[in-house]
């Protein structure tokens, strides 16, 4: 038995607000203001710069400036896996060496912690768990695909991983066709809504400005403009991941990708029983079109895919309104891992938009003789990712204006990378769409002739999307 559509709560912007409550909004921008940094956007990217920049340098006098409110964009919509994946670290590889590339990792494996110790010293309750993250194969092609993982995963100093085998996997979670599964302790389940509340509310409490309900419609040196008026400013950070289409001359520099998500009813114990999943992992797989899940603290499986991966025109979703067909097919994962949910309601739906590079690199970027900086790109990994970033401009923001020097941070080789611009429109449209029907095509070719060598349709699509 299948929940109807009628009975999934559809958007709402996502089940981690109907869960925690949306925030009370913040005041609009009054008038032009002046800042020592103006920080466009207030999502993770945004606050969490701003933290680290007023607790370097208390007397700075930041403002935030967000269009709805803060976490209304991928902040407050994601999987909540907080972990140690960063997109581009293969073509920074390649770009910079192996070992810069390691530098980068092992920056990111102290992240999570950094993530989780910072929450804890703010008295951010985030319901986190750290159990790692189990990526599990259940095809021959995937699991071959996990071995050519799991020890390129080594070969960038992760030596705490570890690679099971079907009863291995079984023994953490029963997922009907596991075959194997590889798992990190660089990982950690949380409430992406209440940890972004809680660091808007600290970075308040530091005395930082935050204005809400204030879309910026562009950007230049020294200003960010308003319709309520601009913010003059030395340093102007974009921190707009999805949304930076929408600011003037950026339609084309990060695609907003969209993913989508459901949330079921609470399980009962004998179903939690029946699946395993005492670790409470985040949990993902080797399919080329990828889920992501996780056990929620109270007891749902929150799991996401790609949906209707791109709109036309690099628009983005209206409060995170979800289509039906969408729904089932991420509903058709759920039970194809765990037949016993067959039965099992699906509460809610959403979406949200994620940033993608054209090289799908993640970056961040201080431009020293404009004073405009960003960082985003993260192809869906960033909720620990913007806390680096956060650190990075700090560094960057605090060279710049003679308050420090060089830092390990800005040494890492995704600084001031630059990516050439998508594609205009039809083109952009069609090459996205195309990419994951073939990528859906691969994975279901994969189940249906099983073997292990990936198929060759991924290759084609992962060539189209310029991943390799």
């Amino acid at each position: 038995m299948s929940s109807s559509a009628s009975s999934v709560v559809n958007g709402g912007i996502s089940f981690w607000y109907a869960d925690d409550g949306l925030p009370a909004v913040r005041e609009p921008l009054p008038g032009d203001a002046s800042a020592d940094v103006v920080i466009v956007g207030g999502g993770y990217t945004g606050l969490w710069t701003a933290y680290y920049l007023k607790k370097a340098a208390p007397f700075l006098r930041i403002t935030v400036l967000e269009q709805k409110f803060c976490g209304y964009g991928a902040s407050g919509r994601n999987g909540g896996w907080l972990y140690n994946g960063i997109a581009g670290r293969d073509r920074y590889a390649k770009l910079h060496g192996h070992e810069a590339a390691v530098r980068l990792q092992r920056a990111m494996n102290d992240t999570v912690a950094e993530v989780i110790a910072v929450a804890e010293a703010e008295g951010i309750d985030a319901d986190v768990h750290q159990g790692g993250v189990l990526e599990v194969a259940t095809t021959p092609a995937q699991l071959a695909r996990l071995k050519a993982f799991h020890r390129h995963e080594l070969a960038y100093g992760e030596k705490d991983r570890e690679l099971y085998g079907a009863r291995e996997t079984a023994e953490r979670i029963r997922i009907a066709d596991a075959v194997g599964s590889t798992w990190t302790p660089h990982g950690a389940r949380l409430h992406p809504v209440k940890l972004v509340k809680g660091l808007a509310a600290a970075v308040e409490a530091l005395g930082v400005t935050i204005h809400e309900s204030t879309p910026v419609t562009e950007i230049r040196p020294k200003h960010a403009v308003t319709p309520y008026g601009t913010v003059r400013a030395p340093y102007v950070l974009r921190c707009t991941e999805g949304f930076t289409a929408s600011l003037k001359g950026q339609k084309r520099t990060w695609l907003p990708m969209n993913s989508s998500m459901i949330a079921t009813e609470p399980l009962t114990e004998e179903q939690w029983a029946a699946i395993g999943w005492a670790g409470r992992e985040t949990l993902g797989d080797m399919a080329h079109a990828y889920m992501y899940a996780q056990r929620t603290a109270d007891g749902r499986i929150a799991l996401g895919g790609r949906g209707v991966p791109y709109r036309f025109g690099s628009r983005t979703d209206n409060d995170g309104r979800t289509q039906a067909e969408t729904v089932e097919a991420l509903r058709e994962i759920l039970t194809r891992f765990f037949p016993s949910l067959a039965g099992v309601r699906v509460e809610h739906a959403w979406s949200g938009v994620l940033g993608v590079p054209r090289d799908w690199c993640a970056t961040v970027t201080l431009d020293r003789s404009t004073g405009l900086g960003w960082a985003g790109g993260y192809v869906g990994s960033g909720v620990a990712t913007t806390n680096l970033a956060a650190r990075t401009l700090r560094d960057l923001v605090q060279r710049d204006s003679g308050q420090g020097g060089r830092t390990e941070l800005t040494e890492l080789p995704w600084v001031n990378h630059k990516v050439r611009k998508w594609e205009p429109e039809p083109f952009r449209w069609l090459g996205v769409q195309g990419m994951y029907v073939t990528y859906r095509a691969a994975d279901q070719r994969e189940r249906l002739r099983p073997g292990t060598e990936s198929s060759r349709l991924a290759q084609v699509a992962d060539r189209v999307a310029g991943r390799h």
